[in-house]
């Protein structure tokens, strides 16, 4: 029988040791995300897996907000997360710092999530779009790749938290193939 572990022993880091750890190399950034809970859901998954920045664009709203509170519960004092207008010049600088920007999105010559190849020296900015018009078309066209996550129902996408977690977590064990 398997007995459901204590919160006090599954041995988390505090806020400031996880300040001083070392991150993982991915960005996430938020382009135009109206749901404050599908933002908070982000700064969840963010602190997770060491996420080095979340980039919060456009409309997305940002922290403090109990709506954002409720849903990151207490990420979006552990992550670095900062506010920037322009999603597109923010990529451009990004890709000027060697950085590879990456949008989630369904496009055309978009590579499936699990056929796409990472570079272990790289870091990876995924950028994650408005939950009824995806990324725009000017960030997808900017960015340096397109990865597509593949779908088999009826449904057209995912929710944005769910397609977060979903990239991340793969872009994460590209990464770290031994965890």
């Amino acid at each position: 029988m398997n007995r459901k572990l204590e919160n006090s022993e599954l041995e988390r880091l505090d806020v400031e040791a996880f300040k001083q750890t070392e991150k993982s190399p991915i960005i996430i950034i938020l382009d135009n995300i109206r749901s404050l809970n599908n933002i908070g859901s982000v700064f969840r998954t963010a602190d997770a897996f060491l996420i080095q920045k979340v980039y919060l664009c456009g409309i997305t709203a940002t922290p403090p907000h109990k709506d954002i509170r409720k849903t990151a519960l207490g990420a979006t004092e552990s992550v670095a997360w900062e506010y920037r207008k322009d999603t597109l010049e923010l990529l451009e600088e990004l890709k000027q710092s060697g950085i590879r920007t990456v949008a989630v999105e369904q496009a055309e010559n978009a590579i499936m999530l699990n056929d796409f190849t990472i570079d272990s020296t790289e870091t990876i900015a995924l950028v994650f779009g408005n939950e009824v018009k995806g990324v725009s078309q000017e960030v997808v066209s900017a960015s340096d790749t397109v990865v597509e996550i593949p779908q088999f129902g009826t449904k057209h996408s995912l929710n944005i938290s769910v397609s977060a977690g979903v990239v991340v977590w793969d872009i994460w064990t590209k990464f770290n193939p031994k965890n």
